[in-house]
């Protein structure tokens, strides 16, 4: 259901149009009521909305659970082979059964491609061109051999006649845009990725949880490619602790994770504070506490993260709340984490990281992306040091000098204890002042 999503919106992007895509589904291994919302406009989308003018029913329980939302004038296409209506008729809108399941089974020869027969049926309703859609079948299916490609193509044309057939009677129109410029079908989950991959990101560690392991889903896809090491993980636990171990030999490091498994950071979270290392934690929210609603929204998580683990040290937290947003935030983390050497967190939730929107080429700001690895000795730095060199050195701008491990000159020792200048243990007050202030 959600690749069927996501590939109309990505042919109506292509037709011209601006589009809001919004996956809906359970996080039971059995499943349940699955669905995908998509908003079109000529005009830019920002969010998703209740009304719907047109409902696909491919299971029995849709019907029941949505058409409370249709509109006057609205329709409801069922597969007439699976979907056996229950119910009164409506004055309001129409009910169109057609028999999806057998179309795909005749043009594809498979039950599975009801879908397009549908996406099909949807284009001949609503007149809009179907080559955008024919154009991300060959893309999506083309791994899978031309024959699959072929039977597709055959799938959503026999769809499409099926939908002129009512065309008629149903006023909502897609009428596609010529000429107009190409855009970008994107998530906040993917901007933020590309925005941290843009900012130097090299070294990724999670556990899955939804829906913060997306993130590490689309390093993976891209890892090989852009030189980022990853790893996945046992826990969260071990994530964080391979994340802090990278920023401190000197990568820029990122932890995406949710709520619970945010939870089981907090320990590790102080080793960053208290060693000044410069990590990035991305939560994308979801309801809690415990195991909580994995797909659902909630933003609960701000004053967990402000206030999390015992003691104090700055940290910094970044809220995006647009896909724009998720991008600057994914390399400015970086650059905070790294200028001030101290944890950096970005507060996601599950709808901005799961929600499909085009964006304008533009709209992510590739130049205005800046590296910034603040006082970070260089090995000439370290070569023309004149004195030892003392890791938390006390300064005026509270900022200490920071070297990555193997310079000769750069010994140093790295706890979780409160330490003196050097790193050494101390439980002097008037260091311990100094170091915390």
């Amino acid at each position: 259901m959600e690749s069927t999503g996501a590939g109309f919106c990505k042919a109506l992007a292509r037709g011209g149009l601006h589009v809001f895509g919004l996956p809906d589904y359970y996080s039971r291994i059995r499943g349940g009521h699955n669905f995908y919302s998509v908003r079109v406009s000529d005009q830019p989308l920002y969010s998703h909305a209740d009304p719907v003018h047109l409902l696909l029913a491919l299971t029995e329980e849709t019907i029941p659970r949505h058409r409370d939302k249709i509109v006057e004038g609205g329709a409801i296409v069922y597969d007439s082979n699976v979907v056996q209506r229950t119910g009164e008729n409506s004055a309001d809108f129409a009910f169109l059964p057609i028999p999806l399941s057998d179309v795909a089974k005749e043009k594809a020869g498979t039950v599975l491609a009801r879908n397009t027969v549908a996406l099909g049926v949807t284009a001949g309703l609503t007149g809009f061109d179907l080559e955008p859609m024919e154009s991300v079948i060959r893309q999506n299916f083309a791994r899978k051999g031309q024959a699959v490609v072929d039977g597709n193509l055959a799938a959503i044309e026999a769809g499409y006649q099926e939908g002129r057939k009512h065309a008629a009677d149903f006023s909502f129109k897609l009428e596609r845009i010529p000429d107009a410029p190409p855009r970008m079908v994107l998530n906040g989950t993917q901007a933020f990725s590309l925005g941290a991959l843009a900012g130097g990101c090299r070294f990724a560690a999670g556990y899955p949880m939804t829906p913060g392991s997306p993130v590490l889903h689309w390093m993976a896809a891209h890892s090989a490619r852009y030189g980022v090491v990853l790893k996945h993980t046992e826990d969260e636990i071990a994530a964080i602790n391979m994340a802090i171990g990278a920023a401190h030999m000197g990568a820029r490091a990122l932890v995406p994770t949710s709520g619970g498994g945010f939870a089981l950071m907090v320990e590790a979270l102080g080793l960053a504070g208290m060693t000044e290392t410069p990590v990035v934690i991305y939560n994308a929210q979801r309801p809690g506490p415990s195991t909580g609603l994995p797909t659902r929204q909630e933003q609960g998580d701000m004053l967990f993260m402000l206030y999390a683990s015992q003691g104090e040290f700055p940290r910094f937290l970044l809220a995006p709340g647009t896909h724009e947003e998720c991008f600057v935030a994914g390399w400015r983390a970086f650059n905070l984490a790294e200028k001030y050497q101290t944890p950096a967190l970005v507060l996601s939730d599950h709808y901005l990281a799961v929600a499909v929107r085009t964006l304008e080429f533009d709209a992510l700001d590739f130049e205005a992306v800046e590296i910034e690895r603040g006082e970070l000795l260089s090995e000439a730095d370290l070569d023309a040091l004149d004195g030892d060199y003392l890791r938390y050195r006390i300064t005026d701008s509270g900022i200490s000098p920071r070297a990555v491990p193997g310079h000769p000159k750069a010994v140093y020792v790295a706890a979780g204890n409160e330490h003196d200048e050097r790193g050494a243990i101390t439980e002097e007050p008037e260091m311990r002042m100094a170091q915390v202030e």
